[in-house]
């Protein structure tokens, strides 16, 4: 049952909020649990707002304040409260070089630092620390208010640190998956990003693909989006997936006359029909 419509609190590389405010409707309405292995900002979760859910990241300090946000977020707004109070360039500089032992400290630096860094980018050196500059809101306040509801739509979900593999065996009949791996929309378009601090590589988009096969064969419902490169179109239509091209804008570039329309793969294992019961053309079709 549905809490009430929020958008999710986080602002995350890859975001899938303008795919769920277009093409919404191609997800079903009526599943088992639903599986989310790279969960990321976590749009398609916000949106669907399913029973039950598994959602996991391999990034450990993401899935650490999803289970802050979902256990104690009146606890993770006040630190959040006193981020605020101290914001600066200099203190945003010194929360970024300190690491948190605690967990709900930890889970405030990572809700601040999104929001106050540049762009809402996350990226790590070589050493895996996070270094985004700083950029230009000043409020990550906001929606304190709305906590208490992006807790009440987290408490059916078990959240893990995970391998995506991992994630996707455990998916049985009629549940359903959504596979938003880390890529890139590159010129040559054969590109793919560094996520934390390893590449995800081709090596791991063959792995993806027989996870989702194999989840195919056990009759799980599969919804999946890449990059628009011929060689994983062909990979997924030669094994009888459904693939549709969809648009959006980019807002990866800072400045605005660099953004263009970019082209990405949706994979399903049913044919892509509408459905008009979860398509909501109001839906937020940004990644704020």
């Amino acid at each position: 049952m549905k809490v009430k419509k929020v958008v999710p609190f986080l602002k995350w590389p890859g975001g899938k909020r303008w795919l769920m405010a277009n093409y919404g409707s191609y997800f079903p309405s009526e599943f088992n649990t639903y599986f989310e292995p790279f969960l990321g900002g976590g749009a398609a979760f916000f949106f669907l707002q399913p029973d039950k859910a598994v959602l996991s990241d391999i990034n450990g300090e993401l899935i650490g304040l999803y289970s802050i946000m979902r256990d104690k977020p009146a606890e993770l707004a006040e630190l959040l409260t006193s981020h605020q109070a101290k914001h600066s360039n200099e203190y945003y500089y010194a929360i970024r070089d300190t690491e948190f032992c605690d967990p709900l400290q930890s889970a405030a630096r990572l809700l601040y630092l999104n929001r106050m860094c540049f762009n809402g980018m996350y990226r790590v050196n070589k050493s895996g620390k996070f270094n985004v500059p700083i950029g230009t809101k000043s409020n990550c306040v906001y929606d304190i208010d709305l906590f208490k509801d992006y807790s009440a739509v987290l408490k059916n979900a078990e959240l893990l640190q995970s391998d995506f593999a991992t994630t996707i065996c455990r998916a049985k009949e009629n549940d359903l998956i959504f596979a938003d791996p880390p890529y890139t929309i590159s010129d040559k378009q054969s590109s793919f990003i560094k996520y934390n601090d390893h590449l995800f590589t081709w090596q791991d988009q063959k792995r993806l693909f027989h996870a989702l096969y194999d989840a195919k064969l056990r009759g799980s419902y599969i919804l999946s989006t890449n990059a628009c490169f011929e060689d994983l179109k062909q990979l997924y239509v030669s094994s009888g997936f459904y693939v549709k091209v969809v648009h959006h804008h980019s807002l990866i570039s800072g400045k605005a006359e660099k953004r263009r329309v970019q082209d990405e793969l949706l994979i399903s294992s049913h044919p892509l029909r509408e459905n008009k019961e979860v398509f909501n053309k109001d839906e937020d079709s940004t990644d704020k």
